[in-house]
């Protein structure tokens, strides 16, 4: 069956809880593709960069899917004083954004078919009482997360992909903390949000897709092969 892959780490890895956005993306799809959660938590565009091959290879799985999203930078943001283990530089995140276009490209998934997205925003006040709760100091701004969406959107530009910029449209005209649940990961807003932010950007990538199977009532209940087979 045709899929749909997403790609990113925490915030994607949860996409499909309850009232998730991946879910929501599941269920506008069912019985036209699959939509793959691929989110690793944690992992940043360093990490991710290394295990996309495995995740996709030429002969196995290119062909299939119609439109794949790379959704990293909230780890990558992170300050590299207090958080040396998620932090990648903001020139090395770019140039990851582009190894893994460039990859994708090499087993024929073209950039038409790839959408990338910021981190959002950052409510730096309820992430410190993440942190905090853990034993940890404040370990990401939201000035930095926002560098990071920009050369996210730049990447999208050079390299002629959608982009979703999370980071800018979160904050555009209205307080954003509703749409995080501790300030870095998503809550149930935030992720209706993010659904119908994408939803507009992937509607155009998968609306020639059929239905798969027959409506039940075409099916020949005297003779099913004839319809299913």
């Amino acid at each position: 069956w045709p899929r749909v892959l997403l790609f990113g780490d925490s915030i994607t890895e949860y996409s499909f809880q309850e009232n998730g956005w991946g879910a929501y993306l599941a269920d506008r799809l069912v019985r036209k593709c699959d939509v793959v959660n691929r989110g690793i938590s944690g992992y940043n565009t360093r990490w991710a960069k290394l295990i996309l091959p495995r995740l996709i290879t030429a002969s196995t799985s290119a062909e299939s899917i119609v439109a794949i999203t790379i959704f990293f930078g909230a780890n990558d943001s992170a300050l590299k004083d207090l958080n040396p283990k998620q932090h990648v530089p903001l020139e090395e995140y770019a140039a990851n954004l582009k190894s893994m276009i460039q990859y994708l490209k090499s087993v024929d998934i073209n950039e038409d078919r790839i959408i990338l997205i910021t981190p959002p925003p950052l409510q730096e006040s309820a992430w410190e009482k993440a942190c905090l709760a853990k034993g940890d100091k404040l370990n990401r701004c939201n000035a930095t997360t926002g560098q990071y969406a920009q050369a996210c959107v730049q990447v999208a530009k050079d390299c002629g992909t959608d982009v979703l910029d999370l980071w800018t449209l979160m904050q555009k005209n209205q307080d954003f903390s509703s749409y995080l649940s501790d300030g870095l990961h998503l809550s149930p807003k935030g992720s209706s949000f993010l659904a119908a932010q994408l939803w507009s950007r992937l509607e155009n990538k998968v609306s020639a897709l059929p239905s798969l199977l027959p409506y039940w009532r075409d099916v020949d209940h005297t003779n099913p092969e004839a319809t299913l087979l």
